[in-house]
């Protein structure tokens, strides 16, 4: 398999070109499709794996998540089938460009702006496949590709569902068994702690950790948890708390290295829930472009996100749990939703929310005071209340009846000269029509 030599016709149809990419388990394959005319990418499996049922069974599995999830941020499967030989394989769209770990390298640190853009591209993939029963167990930078779209602008595309964790069907018992083995899966420094204590014990929170040493790492161009072997490694993530994002960045806001705390919590409970509400908290460091993923991963997710056209200011005093917010901008929630991304200190209710002048509103819309917000206790993340519209405060109220309007005044004056000055108009002219002298008004004679 892997001595197939460039111009070699496979399955019929396939030219090969020349090797794209070559991993432990397989190798990846430029090549002609002879009938749609266009290149494309075959992955195969190296023959030590195909010895490995497993690795067969994984191989398989990698095709059948990818093609369930229609995002454009997912390598898309065109093709599965066997060679003559019967080893599997799988034909790809074909990417030009580079993995994130190689451009990350060439470009050292990334600006926050575009962090946040790429990872925001990913996180609309993860949204599709975590809905579907998909958690893909092996995110890295490696396996985020950056390409181009037509019109030039970076597009990330997630790759290799090898090892995901699929919901798949009773027909598919083979493949079920395989993601609720107790063995490792997954690689060194991305793993979350309960990925390492059991591969079966994962669930979408188990991606939100390695979203988080993967925004670290591209900030930083280190790992969240160093070791000098791959036990020092595992020994740092399950006791050890992640390197502070801000001792090799100090430009970052506060609010980063935040995001990439409660990314990186110890317990699954104490994370972000899924996608949609790590999207909202990085979303505000987004370009537009980037508002836009926020907004669709919010729509798969269910989580809401701020409305711009129903936007009101929030102060500084509902921003973040982790300490104060090192920012001009003032923060965003839309009237009558969650603020899913910006959360009050616990404990604290958010004061002059909407009041002129720093002043605490007496009428109008308020808000009622937050739960607790990244919580360290067991349990899922509470969400502060909703805005509310207090019943006494939007009420109609009556004007008093002591006092009338300036205008009505007004009104009423005009309407009297005019029924005087018309009134008597009608009466000389109908004193004229009959020919008579108008009656005069005598006073009455004195006693």
């Amino acid at each position: 398999m892997t001595d197939l030599e460039p111009g070699t016709v496979v399955a019929g149809k396939f030219r090969i070109e020349r090797v794209i990419g070559e991993g432990g388990m397989g190798v990846v394959l430029a090549a002609h499709h002879l009938l749609l005319g266009r290149t494309v990418a075959i992955k195969l499996l190296k023959p030590a794996a195909l010895a490995h049922r497993d690795i067969v069974t994984r191989f398989g599995n990698e095709a059948r998540s990818a093609s369930r999830i229609q995002s454009e941020h997912v390598a898309r499967v065109l093709d599965v089938g066997a060679l003559d030989s019967g080893e599997p394989y799988m034909v790809m769209e074909y990417l030009d460009g580079s993995d994130l770990l190689k451009y990350a390298r060439q470009r050292g640190p990334l600006g926050i702006e575009e962090a946040v853009d790429y990872l925001l591209q990913a996180c609309e993939a993860l949204a599709e496949a975590h809905v579907a029963g998909i958690v893909h167990r092996d995110l890295k930078p490696a396996n985020l590709f950056l390409t181009r779209r037509a019109d030039g602008s970076a597009c990330v595309k997630v790759l290799d569902f090898g090892i995901s964790k699929a919901a798949l069907g009773a027909d598919e018992a083979g493949a079920q068994n395989l993601t609720q083995t107790s063995s490792v899966l997954g690689t060194p420094g991305y793993m979350a702690p309960e990925q390492l204590r059991s591969s079966k014990h994962v669930d979408a929170r188990t991606d939100i950790w390695a979203l988080g040493v993967i925004f670290h790492q591209l900030l930083t161009g280190k790992m969240a948890f160093q070791g000098s072997t791959v036990a020092d490694v595992y020994a740092a993530i399950l006791t050890s708390p992640p390197e502070p994002l801000r001792s090799s960045r100090p430009d970052a806001p506060a609010e980063i290295e935040a995001i990439i705390g409660k990314c990186l919590e110890k317990d699954p409970n104490h994370r972000f829930a899924n996608v949609g509400e790590f999207a909202a908290a990085i979303g505000r460091f987004a370009p537009t472009g980037g508002r836009l993923s926020v907004e669709r991963i919010g729509r798969i997710t269910g989580v809401s996100t701020p409305s711009q056209s129903q936007s009101v200011i929030v102060s500084q005093a509902s921003a973040m749990a982790y300490g104060p917010v090192h920012t001009s901008e003032p923060t965003v929630a839309s009237q009558g939703a969650p603020m899913p991304a910006m959360y009050a200190p616990q404990g604290q209710t958010p004061q002059q929310a909407y009041g002129a002048s720093g002043q605490t509103p007496q009428q109008g819309y308020r808000m009622q005071a937050p739960g607790s917000a990244y919580p360290h206790a067991g349990g899922s993340p509470q969400y502060p209340t909703p805005m509310q519209y207090p019943a006494q405060s939007m009420a109609p109220q009556a004007p008093e009846k002591s006092k009338m309007h300036p205008s009505t005044i007004a009104l009423i004056a005009i309407l009297g000269v005019v029924v005087v000055t018309f009134g008597g108009c009608l009466s000389c002219l109908c004193v004229a029509g009959s020919g008579s002298e108008p009656n005069t008004y005598e006073q009455p004679a004195q006693p």
